[in-house]
């Protein structure tokens, strides 16, 4: 018997309002980061690797659903649009069990957040 429950959500309005789970996610990215040599088994950096790769996906969606409510000519839409095609260009590429791996995942939250961030920020005024 299964004790989970599947919830049909095409429009994907419940993950629009879940707020993402920000701060753990960074701590293991700047760990990540710092990383020199990490002795490590080729298991342990895939299991680090997905982790971020679901985390990638989840800002990698957040950053669409606020860059869709900008205006198709504005520049931060733009930026957006062209960080999301590298994003989904990275996150195609076949994982592996390695460190290296492990910090190109982080690295591509870290783009994500940082748009994520210019795209809820209030725009900056234009000049008159």
């Amino acid at each position: 018997m299964s004790t989970h429950t599947v919830l049909y959500d095409p429009e994907e309005r419940i993950e629009a309002e879940l707020p993402l789970d920000r701060a753990p996610h960074e701590a293991l990215i700047t760990a990540v980061l710092a990383w020199t040599n990490p002795a490590l088994e080729p298991r342990d950096y895939a299991q680090i690797a997905l982790q971020l790769t679901g985390h990638a996906r989840a800002v990698s969606a957040d950053v669409q659903r606020h860059a869709q409510l900008l205006p198709a000519d504005n520049g931060r839409r733009a930026l957006a649009e062209v960080v999301l095609r590298e994003a989904d260009r990275r996150l195609s590429v076949p994982l592996e069990g390695t460190a290296r791996c492990v910090q190109d995942r982080a690295r591509l939250v870290q783009a994500l957040y940082q748009r994520l961030d210019r795209l809820t920020q209030p725009a900056p005024a234009s000049a008159p």
